[in-house]
């Protein structure tokens, strides 16, 4: 009680503390009230007039920067005193600061021969210094406001000459902007430079409450594994039983057969392998069953040894729960682009994250027999969505489709569509150089291109052509636009077609080639080889 009591005065301090910080007035009022008529300390708070002239002085630094200009002391002190959580989570201070920064790319222009700190640089290069710094805070942090009305004339202004004489920004040149600008900078510091840092109280319950959660998550984490660990051992623990019973069981028969034999009784190779299939595995009771001779000595010992020789298992890998086929088509064709991009996301990870084997043989095929990507209809085809106006859709489904054509069985379904050649080739020509999208349609289309049809229909639609085109510059290509591109053109080149096609523009196909020779990719060396091998054929049939 005595050692409550020497702690009691500390504890009501810090009740008021948080009461005050949480602005509960009353509140506060009634506790202080109360304490004075029990009797109860309560210490007074420590003084801050050190902290308001430190305060001040802050303030008058921020204000002269910001007449004279002075862009980099007055950021330094504006990320110092202004704490992030503010300066990011809140709206006020995001616009104030976008004007503050809108204030300094422009102040020569308004004070040239006015700020002494202006005069002491080179005009252009001080110009040119605070452009950059201001289209860098565009690209960075300014960059939140660029879907905001009042803020998206001044994305233009680092690149328009002579920002005094353009209309857009004649208001910035008034000489009632800065005035009122400082006018609102002043009362934000006045504000923000006095918030009071978190009561005690609050910090020692984050701090209690955060090493607390985290005990907790560990310790359920290692209930978890310790309840996991038990239930493989108790596994292990019920086999050993039964594997004990039945050795006992079978020890005392062969003890038995032992007193038959001292007493002339013969063990026939019948009962011998009786006897070893008992002991045997289960992986080996089938071998034993077939006709292996039991009575050629050391046979049975041998096969008693071998089945007790560990064996590597393959993990049993379950099956994927089955999914509402018809809703989720809906939704990939009506709901909003968000929807669609997760939707399609998870569709693809499900495909290529299940284990080879029976779980993903098993996906596909759900996803073939349920006609995911609707190949079977021309309008409603989910393939469609390559035409999205969201580059994020378009380029999930272009990994989504990409992934079916990994596999056999998803190519020969994606060659039901009679639409999706169309739809991929327009695809391929239409999206930005060396997007994402455009790669996964580039992969797609490189794996179709194993299908005899699809690859005469290639071949007809001058795809040859088109890759010639982005060959042309190698050596602005990715190395997986560079592989794929190479590979397509070799498997185009291998028909008769796509070799008469290379020869209608002879000249082009050999400069690409030549150029290739000497690019520093290592893989797609041997793609070159069997390229210059099948256009060199056609030539050589030509001349």
């Amino acid at each position: 009680m005595g050692d409550s009591l020497a702690h009691e005065a500390e504890l009501n301090g810090l009740v008021k503390e948080y009461l005050k910080f949480a602005a509960f007035e009353e509140t506060v009022n009634v506790f202080v009230k109360e304490c004075k008529s029990k009797g109860k300390a309560i210490p007074k708070p420590p003084m801050i007039a050190d902290h308001d002239i430190k305060t001040s002085y802050i303030q008058e630094d921020l204000l002269q920067a910001f007449e004279d200009g002075n862009r980099k002391v007055f950021f330094k002190l504006w990320e110092q005193h202004i704490s992030p959580q503010v300066r990011e989570d809140e709206q006020l201070p995001q616009k104030l600061e976008f004007y503050l920064h809108v204030h300094f790319a422009i102040f020569p222009l308004k004070n040239s021969g006015k700020s002494v700190i202006y005069k002491k640089n080179k005009d252009k290069e001080d110009m040119d210094e605070r452009i950059l710094h201001f289209k860098n805070y565009l690209e960075t942090r300014g960059a939140a406001l660029s879907q905001t009305t009042e803020f998206l004339p001044f994305y233009a202004l680092p690149f328009v000459p002579n920002p005094t004489v353009h209309p857009s920004f004649k208001e910035l040149f008034q000489d009632s902007w800065s005035p009122e600008l400082k006018m609102r900078l002043q009362i934000f510091l006045s504000a923000g430079l006095k918030v009071t840092k978190a009561p005690k109280l609050l910090s020692l319950f984050k701090e209690n409450g955060q090493s607390s959660k985290e005990l907790l998550q560990q310790l359920q984490q290692q209930l978890v594994e310790t309840e996991r660990k038990a239930a493989t051992y108790m596994k292990r623990y019920s086999k050993m039983q039964e594997d004990y019973q039945s050795l006992i069981g079978v020890t005392a028969e062969l003890v038995d057969s032992l007193e038959a034999t001292v007493n002339g009784k013969m063990i026939t190779p019948e009962y011998l392998q009786s006897v070893c299939v008992r002991l045997f595995s289960n992986q080996m009771r089938q071998n034993v069953a077939q006709s292996i001779d039991f009575t050629r000595p050391g046979t049975a010992s041998s096969m008693l040894r071998a089945s007790i020789v560990p064996t590597t298992k393959s993990k049993d890998v379950p099956l994927l729960p089955s999914l509402d086929y018809e809703k989720l088509k809906n939704d990939l064709i009506y709901g909003n682009d968000r929807l669609k991009a997760l939707l399609l996301q998870a569709l693809r990870w499900r495909l290529t994250q299940s284990h080879p084997g029976e779980q993903r043989d098993t996906v596909l095929q759900a996803y073939i027999s349920n006609d995911l990507l609707e190949c079977h209809k021309s309008q409603r085809s989910l393939i469609n969505l390559l035409n999205s106006k969201s580059e994020i859709v378009r380029q999930y489904t272009a990994r989504l489709i990409n992934g079916f054509a990994s596999l056999s069985l998803g190519r020969t379904y994606l060659t039901q569509s009679t639409v999706l050649l169309k739809i991929l080739e327009e695809a391929l020509e239409t999206e930005e150089e060396d997007s994402i999208t455009r790669e996964n349609v580039l992969g797609a289309l490189q794996k179709l291109s194993l299908r005899r049809a699809l690859q005469s229909a290639m071949v007809r639609d001058n795809i040859i052509f088109w890759l010639l085109s982005v060959l042309e510059d190698s050596d602005s290509l990715s190395d997986y636009t560079l592989e794929y591109s190479i590979a397509l053109f070799m498997n185009l080149c291998l028909r008769t077609q796509g070799k008469r096609k290379c020869a209608e523009d002879a000249r082009r196909v050999l400069k690409v080639l030549s150029d290739l020779l000497g690019h520093e990719n290592h893989e797609v060396q041997s793609l070159k080889c069997m390229l210059q091998v099948s256009v060199f054929t056609v030539f050589l049939e030509i001349i």
